[in-house]
């Protein structure tokens, strides 16, 4: 059996948006980092960074299932001794939604080179307009 193995000269990219309507968050961001990792292309080649660009829309709309918005917790360091803050989820999902699912994109993508260049192809957008109609993005369904 013969492997085919993706060149990054023969790439080609493509735009898919994903709205984040009513669908749950994780569940969104599965899908969106499955798509800019490139895993569901046919010729997937995990050393090449062959993903493609998403855009995510309306994800001030995104639910968060069970006791999740009362009970899940975001922390983030200053730099400064002792200064460790917390945001709960549904001031996180009220503020910064798109900041809330960045972050779930990114834990799921790998921590190297390809993912931080995969992270740089995502857009995130909080209501439904967004600035990449030239680029003429399909939509993708989830599943």
């Amino acid at each position: 059996m013969s492997t085919t193995l993706l060149k990054k000269e023969t790439l080609e990219r493509k735009w898919y948006i994903v709205d984040a309507a009513g669908k749950p968050l994780g569940r969104t961001a599965v899908t969106v980092a499955n798509l800019l990792r490139g895993k569901h292309k046919a010729d997937f080649t995990p050393n090449v960074d062959c993903g493609d660009y998403v855009i995510v829309i309306n994800t001030d709309k995104a639910i968060l299932t069970g006791k999740k918005l009362d009970q899940k917790t975001y922390y983030r360091v200053t730099g400064w001794i002792g200064n460790l803050k917390e945001t709960k989820a549904r001031v996180m999902m009220d503020n910064r939604s798109d900041y809330a699912m960045e972050l779930a994109v990114k834990g799921m993508l790998p921590k190297n080179t390809l993912g931080r260049n995969a992270l740089t192809r995502l857009h995130l957008y909080k209501g439904e307009e967004h600035a990449h109609a030239a680029q003429k993005p399909v939509a993708w369904t989830l599943d």
